[in-house]
């Protein structure tokens, strides 16, 4: 027996390692497996990992069916309805206000209306985006708000904190493609408004998608992920110390840069405004400064218009920003 052993050592060892590597390469992608002397095989579940930049990139998006399940209120200019539409399983409510009058050639444009963080014990369907999404459906658009996951009358999200946050994005790319399905409305004419970390939210869907949905940024948080989030925990009870306990866990796991938009900058193929205010204290002013740099240097499409005392939701300047809005979703 020693004898085979010698005789067929080299074959035995380069079998064992084909074995190996057939089993990597076999193996799904969500999963890790590590060898070690104490278990030679310790399997990793790593389930976030379908939501890296890279991955949704490839993912194609069907969209649903957009349920409108009742009238919210009417005025002169537009009705407004609550509207519902399906996200891996889930129900994901939101706002949608249609103009008034006749249907345009083509059908309505649109405009995906995405906010910013809003507590979800306050939180109401239209929060967040009421004032630009009456603008806009005065001026001829139809406008949709999702509500996300967890808000409004939508199913509840996923039990981990960064799961949720990733969804986000999904639930925007999931929107748009759900909108070819709603009568009276022009599917190539999709536009994007993101306040605050909606912005973000706005960033991560042009990257993912690289599509060239006009877009206007207001105020919005461009910083990378997870700094991002951890620059207002000081706001939370326990300043973000249990936040920092999963996230380290999350690091350990993961390359947090496969979830950042500052990594992926170079996929944006849409025009691009940001508006920023002087007197803004929840995201300052040379975020965007440092945002749009970065994008003119790629040599995107991008203007940045700053609102002296303006602040977070830009009062002081709101007219002018809504008004630079439009005229880039009309162009």
């Amino acid at each position: 027996m020693f004898e085979f052993f010698k005789k067929y050592y080299l074959a035995l060892v380069g079998l064992g390692l084909l074995v190996v590597i057939l089993g990597w390469w076999f193996w799904p992608k969500d999963k890790e497996v590590y060898l070690s002397p104490e278990a030679p095989w310790i399997v990793i579940e790593k389930p976030l990992k379908k939501y890296t930049f890279s991955n949704l990139s490839q993912k194609v998006f069907n969209g649903s069916e957009i349920e409108l399940e009742k009238e919210l209120f009417k005025n002169d200019w537009y009705t407004a309805w609550l509207f519902s539409y399906i996200v891996e399983g889930k129900k994901v409510s939101g706002q949608l206000n249609r103009p008034s009058g006749s249907v345009p050639e083509g059908g309505w444009p649109v405009v995906i209306m995405i906010r910013g963080y809003v507590d979800r014990e306050i939180f109401k369907t239209g929060v967040g985006t009421k004032n630009g999404a009456d603008y806009f459906a005065k001026n001829g658009f139809i406008t949709l708000a999702p509500d996300f996951l967890g808000f409004g009358e939508s199913d509840m999200p996923p039990n981990n904190v960064f799961e949720e946050r990733f969804l986000r994005p999904v639930q925007v790319l999931e929107l748009i493609a759900s909108v070819k399905n709603l009568k009276e409305v022009d599917p190539a004419k999709i536009n994007i408004w993101g306040h605050s970390n909606g912005g973000q939210v706005a960033l991560s869907v042009l990257e993912i998608s690289g599509k060239d949905y006009p877009t206007s940024l207001w105020a919005p948080v461009s910083k990378p992920f997870p700094y991002s989030i951890l620059y207002y925990t000081d706001e939370f009870d326990d300043y973000g110390k249990a936040l920092r306990k999963v996230l380290s866990g999350l690091e350990v796991l993961y390359d947090v840069g496969d979830y950042s938009i500052v990594e992926f900058y170079n996929w944006i193929k849409a025009s691009i405004q940001i508006h920023q205010g002087t007197n803004d204290e929840a995201v300052p002013l040379e975020w965007s400064q440092d945002l749009y740099k970065r994008l003119d240097d790629l040599d995107k499409e991008v203007e940045l218009f700053i609102y002296s005392g303006a602040d977070h939701n830009l009062v002081g300047g709101w007219d002018l920003a809504i008004k630079r809005s439009l005229s880039l979703f009309d162009d």
